[in-house]
């Protein structure tokens, strides 16, 4: 039986991978950052008899030391790992003069630094189960900026750029890196961006006012996670995955569109779109 391991499994995308992955047969370790957040996913694992190969942890990816010692006791326990999902991570809204350093580096922290501590530990177990595979779930905002957004967008560059760079790395020892890049999908990532954005003084911004009205409209609309969970577990069948996945409405023609267009035009379309909220 193949073993996972997914990070921020309490909720949103993590969540439904962790289930997902468990009905098609796997093994699988899901860890978050409190153990009092498990409750919903072990029901939910219940009711789909599908528990007993469920394992929590409790792994906050910023932690060192946690993730240390989980990386410890799955090697004691499974001697492997065929499949790691990088899920872990939150939505930092903010315009620039409205963010705290704090605010920045926690974002970087769990982002981006969080993937590279996990990565970094379980890289022993999985070249172990080579052929084996790491997905890191970046986002649309990983290939295109959005105002008001810049500490997450950062974070997904980044993450981006890593996820470039070590695939390159391990091709070799037959371990394949991709990543998922969802545009809004219906994930409590973005209840506490949008609550974070309450705090700005809109009244005297009307640009900030229709940056939010657009982030508010898009989540409105924003699309059935279980569409990125399935393309996951597509990409976690294949033989040798590509690199990157952008999913979601018009999410991939963005993306080829960034690549060919001047940035001119696309900085232009950008601005078109945050003008017309309402």
């Amino acid at each position: 039986m193949k073993l996972a391991l997914v990070t921020g499994a309490n909720s949103g995308f993590g969540f439904l991978i962790t289930i997902e992955l468990l009905k098609q047969g796997y093994t699988v370790v899901a860890t978050m950052r409190k153990l009092e957040n498990r409750l919903e996913l072990v029901e939910q694992a219940h009711q789909l008899r599908i528990e007993e190969h469920l394992h929590i942890k409790k792994m906050d990816v910023t932690n060192h030391q946690e993730v240390k010692k989980v990386a410890e006791e799955l090697t004691d326990t499974f001697g492997q790992i065929d499949l790691l999902i990088n899920n872990a991570g939150y939505c930092q809204a903010g315009f620039l003069n409205d963010l705290e350093l704090d605010e920045w580096k926690e974002q970087f922290n769990v982002n981006v630094t969080g993937a590279f501590l996990v990565t970094k530990e379980l890289l022993p177990l999985l070249k172990k189960s080579a052929p084996a595979k790491i997905i890191n779930i970046s986002s649309v905002s990983g290939f295109i900026a959005f105002p008001g957004l810049s500490a997450y967008c950062s974070s997904k560059y980044a993450l981006e750029g890593f996820s470039e760079s070590l695939r390159v790395e391990l091709l070799s020892e037959q371990i394949y890196v991709s990543l998922i890049a969802p545009g809004s999908y219906q994930t409590r990532i973005w209840e506490k961006s949008l609550k974070d954005a309450e705090k700005y003084n809109l009244d005297h911004s009307p640009f900030k006012a229709k940056v939010i009205n657009q982030a508010k409209e898009a989540s409105a609309n924003a699309g059935d996670p279980n569409e990125v969970v399935q393309l996951i577990m597509k990409v976690s069948q294949k033989k040798k995955p590509k690199l990157r996945y952008p999913v979601g409405n018009g999410i991939g023609l963005l993306y080829y569109l960034k690549r060919l267009l001047p940035y001119a035009l696309m900085e232009k379309l950008i601005l078109m779109k945050v003008k017309a909220g309402n």
